[in-house]
């Protein structure tokens, strides 16, 4: 099991991420979900954009640099929308909309733990 955390702040983002690195779960994505719970996320890696055309729900995205730094945030991405291009982004982190609200701000760096 991975988890997400905001090294400045030692507060959890994620409880349980799902990384996505090939070309196949990268494109798939949330699809086919019917909603994501609370304390859980998708990685995407590598990603510098996403969209959420036939998604049923809304979510808050996190896109991280090669360092795990913050880049930007898109919150409550809702169904049908594309998020900008964000030339320094190595990947993101997709989350449950509202759960990123004053959990983390540009510039924070978030650590990735693998507890297996």
């Amino acid at each position: 099991m991975i988890t997400a955390e905001n090294v400045r702040t030692g507060k959890r983002l994620a409880e349980k991420v799902e990384k996505a690195q090939s070309l196949k779960a990268r494109c798939v994505g949330l699809l086919g979900r019917k909603d994501l719970a609370s304390g859980e996320a998708l990685w995407l890696s590598p990603c510098a954009q996403v969209h959420t055309f036939f998604m049923a729900f809304p979510i808050d995205v996190l896109f991280l640099d090669r360092e795990g730094k913050a880049v930007r945030l898109c919150e409550n991405m809702v169904p049908w929308r594309v998020s900008p291009w964000v030339w320094k982004a190595a990947g993101c982190l997709e989350m449950k909309a509202g759960s990123l609200a004053g959990q983390v701000a540009p510039g924070d760096i978030v650590k990735f733990i693998d507890h297996d």
